[in-house]
């Protein structure tokens, strides 16, 4: 007869074995973990997913938003250098709706001080500059501001014209309006100073709106200047 204090690595071993056979997972709960690291995945990604998505676009809204200040600063920087003379008046300001591509913006013309030289050439002087939105790009077309400088004198024949040499200030545009006001804060959408139903006056101050598309959105920026010199009516 076989003592089994004796042998007890026999005991042992047939405990080890058992707990062998018992290792293992159903079907079923193979299937739950699955699921469950399937959700856990899912959430992680949306999770990740979404912060990158902000990160883009708080990116994309602070360019949007730097392109647009710059753009209003550069503005009010050349109204602030205005320049006017007596009527009828070479340098007048005329502002007035213009077509690009199936949409209508402003257009600004008016003399500054304020030029900006485009050549390695150091000049001074007053300069014609005009603001104007056109559509370029193919077969995505977008719309663009682009600023013309022309220092004085002109030739005797000259005209504005759009110039591909002429920089872009500012793309994806969706509006740029402008709004004149008279001295009564009267507003206007158009002007011309050698008008006579304006009696050759010049606005007392004007407003800036600007609106930059941003994905399937748009941000919409605007500014007032008031011009530092004007013409009073003539009676």
């Amino acid at each position: 007869m076989m003592d089994k204090n004796r042998f007890p690595y026999i005991r042992i071993n047939l405990c080890v074995n058992n707990a062998v056979n018992n290792i293992g997972f159903t079907l079923m709960e193979i299937l739950i973990a699955m699921f469950i690291f399937a959700v856990v995945m899912t959430t992680i990604f949306g999770t990740f997913n979404g912060v990158i998505s902000r990160t883009d676009a708080i990116k994309n809204g602070m360019g949007g938003f730097e392109m647009a200040r710059t753009c209003l600063n550069r503005i009010s920087s050349d109204l602030n250098a205005i320049y006017f003379d007596d009527p009828p008046d070479p340098y007048r300001l005329v502002g007035k709706e213009t077509f690009a591509g199936n949409k209508n913006f402003s257009q600004l013309r008016f003399a500054s001080t304020d030029h900006l030289s485009m050549t390695k050439n150091t000049e001074n002087g007053i300069a014609e500059i005009v603001y104007y939105v056109i559509e370029q790009g193919y077969p995505e077309s977008e719309f663009v501001l682009k600023r013309s400088d022309v220092i004085y004198p002109y030739a005797e024949d000259y005209e504005f014209e759009e110039k591909d040499s002429d920089p872009v200030l500012c793309e994806d545009i969706e509006e740029f309006s402008i709004i004149f006001f008279d001295k009564d804060e009267n507003e206007y959408e158009k002007w011309d100073s050698d008008s006579d139903f304006l009696k050759y006056a010049t606005p007392r101050a004007i407003k800036i709106k600007l609106k930059i598309k941003n994905g399937e959105g748009a941000y919409a920026f605007e500014t007032k200047v008031a011009l530092p010199v004007f013409r009073e009516s003539f009676e």
